[in-house]
């Protein structure tokens, strides 16, 4: 039986756009990325989008880079652990920027209703929010539910296992890391597939690499697995899809 890892990862480094691998979602990282300066240029038709997709498909990953990128105070992160005041409309925030729409207590629910309406009554402001589901589906009251179909929907399409490998490769690259092709696909095949795992695995690795001086190889992922302290083993084997890391979600 496989093991799974419990990691510790420090800091992460920040989400952002160049960092988020678009694959067949370039259309919306496209529009994202370039809202602010859309919004400056003067008044948008399309100034509400609705994200959604499965966990691990990098929804609060978008939602970070879209802060990140934005100049300071012009955006604003906002989800379940939001107080209610965060959901007030501030004229000096051009774009919100809502995670987990489905997530929501009843009370934020109803203050994000009325924040939309705020923002489409300011042709300035604009509004991203995500979900776990398409409007129809979302678990939401049905007013916001509605509100957040009047915009653009994107569906936030997964990778493929190319994809997949493409990030981690890319990813590697990055860290100064000569990525054996085979790691790749051992991860892919042997361990959890969400890419929260994925680059948990990845920076472990990089880690191990370092303290053992030895090149990025499959033998070298087999010995960190066995060595104790390089992460703290839980029970299972579970391939399945999971969230790992809300920057990643």
């Amino acid at each position: 039986m496989l093991r799974q890892l419990t990691l510790d990862l420090g800091t992460p480094p920040p989400s952002t756009f160049d960092n988020f691998f678009a694959g067949s979602n370039a259309e919306l990282v496209a529009r994202l990325s370039g809202l602010d300066a859309a919004l400056a240029a003067g008044p948008l038709a399309d100034r509400t989008f609705y994200v959604w997709g499965e966990p691990g498909s990098g929804r609060s990953h978008l939602l970070h880079a879209l802060v990140h990128d934005t100049p300071a105070g012009h955006a604003r992160y906002l989800g379940p652990q939001s107080g209610l005041a965060a959901f007030a409309f501030d004229p000096r925030v051009a774009i919100y920027a809502i995670d987990d729409c489905d997530a929501l207590s009843g009370a934020q629910q109803i203050a994000l209703f009325n924040l939309f309406n705020e923002v489409r009554a300011h042709p300035v402001s604009a509004l991203v929010a995500t979900g776990n589901a398409p409007p129809i589906g979302l678990a939401v009251r049905e007013d916001l539910r509605t509100r957040l179909g009047w915009g653009l929907v994107f569906h936030l399409a997964p990778l493929s296992d190319d994809g997949k490998a493409a990030v981690l490769k890319r990813a590697a690259h990055e860290r100064g890391i000569a990525l054996a092709d085979d790691v790749p696909a051992y991860l892919l095949t042997h361990f959890r597939r969400d890419m929260p795992s994925l680059m948990a695995l990845l920076d472990a690795l990089d880690r191990f690499s370092l303290e053992q001086k030895r090149a990025v190889t499959l033998p070298l992922l087999r010995t960190m697995l066995a060595t104790p302290d390089s992460a703290a083993a839980a029970a299972g084997g579970d391939t399945g899809a999971g969230n790992g890391s809300t920057r990643f979600k």
